[in-house]
């Protein structure tokens, strides 16, 4: 799809006027609220995210800065973006207030859990940051009836688990769920899966995820809303009957889809509206991990180191 200015913008569309897009391995979307001139960003993405989401949004709504950044957790691959943006377009964020701490500078994640297994992007997540960003004053609580500043029609849903103040959103009138990382349509932790986009309603990024019986309960009750179309952090929008019997086996089976080993499965992480309080502390003797993270990084590192100098090699001389 291209704009005014001919710059090809590699979005997709999800719903009547909701669009994303996906930066290396994570999503952010667009929502337009009727009025053409009106819309909200729903997460900022990682770091490298800012000049494709400016991108985007110059193709779909011109020069229209949005109305608000609303941000379903506080994550480095979903505020990646979040401070240059807020501060270029000076909107308001809206969070839950649990997930404020991570948002002002008061407080760091859990550490991430390589220990869930399920391939290179688990083994790897022990370089993922856990530190917060600091937007200072732009940040504003989502309001306590549910509703959606910038967004008529659309209500959130506070599903914590993969953090604690996490939220997805939800349109009742076509049944769109954006569920964030509460659950995604893609198996996170394999850099195959989600390199091939691979579609599989799957558990929440399990590296990350720190209270696993309240993830489950999230996942009850996204799936309680019988979605006709779901969108998540992580992967492609699924459908109809697809997207229902997927979220019904996920929670049906949920016990199944947990990790077998990690450090938050047996125990959670415990925080609350001051932030992190406390960590389990990491299981003695399981060091599998550790060498199965080294073997990923030299993997990975040969595989790129292959790939640019087969992309040199490729290139005139001149």
């Amino acid at each position: 799809m291209k704009n005014g200015n001919n710059t090809t913008a590699s979005y997709f569309f999800v719903g009547r006027n909701v669009w994303g897009m996906k930066d290396i391995f994570v999503n952010f979307y667009m929502i337009k609220n009727g009025d053409p001139d009106k819309w909200v960003l729903v997460d900022a993405g990682l770091k490298t995210s800012y000049t494709r989401i400016k991108k985007m949004a110059r193709a779909l709504f011109g020069e229209k800065k949005p109305e608000a950044i609303i941000l379903t957790h506080g994550h480095f691959d979903h505020v990646g973006a979040l401070k240059k943006l807020a501060e270029e377009w000076n909107v308001p964020v809206y969070a839950h207030y649990l997930e404020l701490p991570y948002l002002t500078g008061r407080s760091h994640y859990p550490p991430p859990d390589p220990t869930v297994g399920g391939g290179i992007m688990a083994f790897m997540s022990f370089m993922y940051p856990t530190d917060p960003v600091d937007i200072g004053n732009q940040i504003s609580v989502l309001p306590e009836d549910g509703t959606v500043p910038g967004l008529k029609g659309w209500r959130y849903v506070h599903s914590p688990g993969h953090t604690p103040g996490h939220i997805s959103l939800f349109r009742e009138e076509d049944r769109l769920l954006i569920a964030g990382d509460a659950f995604v349509t893609t198996k996170s932790e394999s850099a195959v899966a989600v390199m091939l986009q691979t579609k599989k309603i799957s558990r929440p990024p399990a590296y990350f995820t720190s209270d696993w019986q309240t993830a489950y309960i999230s996942v009850k009750q996204l799936c309680d809303l019988s979605p006709d179309i779901v969108a998540t952090g992580h992967g492609q929008p699924i459908t109809g009957e697809e997207a229902r019997e997927g979220l019904a086996y996920l929670y049906q089976h949920f016990a199944e889809e947990m990790p077998l080993n990690g450090r938050y499965v047996d125990e959670p992480a415990v925080a609350d509206a001051n932030g992190l309080l406390y960590t389990p502390p990491r299981k003695a003797g399981n060091n599998a991990w550790m060498i199965a993270a080294v073997a990923a990084t030299v993997v990975t590192a040969i595989t790129l180191s292959l790939v640019l100098r087969k992309g040199r090699r490729s290139l005139p001389h001149f």
